[in-house]
């Protein structure tokens, strides 16, 4: 099961008139976030029917819940509605979960004849998605000491941060804090962003109440200056800088392992030429291709591909006939960002 789902304190439960339930109601439940908003409220509202009215309960750990049917997993022209299983809630509802949910239900409780699933049961949210969650399973203690600390909204300021100290986000993931630098890339660029590095990649935030939640390890990571070299190499922390691009000359073994190894399409970079394409069919090479700028009907220029057709040609000859190169590519800052093909 997912980390990161949500426990809240309040649920909230619309209706609609069902013939096919136990009670003749089928629910939309709905919940209450750490700040008391009401989650999916629009789309709960235009699902339910007003006059049957709402109830508000208490999210606490309850017994009692019966498996109905399976509902769902037809299809109606381009319509298909995905298998669901039906659920008694206790209070006098049903409702509907996923079969990945009644698997892990499963996995962690039994579900007894004429008497309903064992033990208690909380509702909690993987993202838009409803979890049924047994408390007798390993994963309850986990996702409630999560969803606590999201309560206790505690408040990180710029001067509280410590540089390689391990955080946890709202997401329970854990960041790492490197320090707060310039960002190039697709957000805005005016001002310097909080940056941490997740174990795969660098995340960029401009304030740190939208994600951190608890602090959980103190002491700088023992990889820090790995992580920060691995930054300073990022085109987000320093951009790509084409006046510094590489030509680099294939060797000719290089050449033809990539000849006979590449697909459909083949690039090289030639010295003089740009970027220089090869065709194969049925593993023969049999067109190459040279971007050029051309007009297009509005008179505005646009990269386009001239083709040659080749005559069958040795590795040797395409070799010498293509000069094939690769570029490596640098940013600003003068480090290697990457090899381009």
């Amino acid at each position: 099961m997912r980390s990161n789902i949500f426990i809240p304190k309040q649920i909230n439960v619309g209706y609609q008139e069902r013939n096919d339930t136990y009670t003749k109601k089928l629910a939309y439940v709905i919940y209450f976030d750490n700040k008391g908003v009401l989650r999916k409220e629009t789309s709960w509202n235009s699902w339910r029917k007003e006059n049957l009215g709402n109830d508000i309960y208490d999210n606490a750990p309850t017994e009692g819940f019966v498996l109905n049917k399976k509902v769902g997993d037809c299809c109606s022209d381009w319509n298909h509605r995905q298998a669901y299983v039906r659920v008694y809630d206790p209070r006098n509802f049903e409702f509907e979960i996923t079969i990945e949910n009644l698997l892990y239900i499963l996995e962690n409780t039994s579900s007894i004849k004429g008497k309903g699933l064992e033990g208690e049961f909380v509702y909690g949210w993987d993202g838009k998605d409803l979890i049924l969650i047994p408390v007798d399973s390993p994963d309850y203690q986990e996702l409630k000491q999560f969803t606590d600390l999201v309560y206790a909204n505690k408040s990180f300021k710029a001067k509280d941060l410590k540089i390689g100290a391990t955080y946890l986000t709202k997401q329970n993931e854990k960041w790492i804090y490197i320090g707060k630098y310039n960002y190039h890339g697709w957000r805005s660029k005016d001002k310097k962003y909080f940056w941490f590095y997740n174990g795969n990649r660098f995340e960029q935030i401009i304030t740190l109440s939208s994600k951190i939640i608890d602090i959980i390890d103190e002491n700088c990571v023992s990889d820090y200056a790995d992580i920060v070299d691995k930054m300073e190499h990022n085109s987000y922390y320093s951009p790509y800088d084409s006046s510094k691009d590489e030509y680099i000359a294939y060797t000719f073994d290089e050449f033809k392992e990539k000849i006979e190894n590449g697909s459909y399409w083949i690039y090289f970079y030639n010295d003089s030429q740009g970027k220089i394409e090869l065709r194969k069919n049925d593993n023969e090479i049999y067109k190459i291709g040279r971007q050029v700028l051309k007009k297009g009907w509005n008179n505005e220029t646009y990269n386009s591909t001239d083709y040659t057709d080749i005559k069958e040609s040795t590795n040797e000859e395409l070799y010498d006939l293509i000069k094939p190169h690769y570029k490596n590519k640098y940013l600003e800052n003068g480090n290697f960002y990457e090899r381009e093909r």
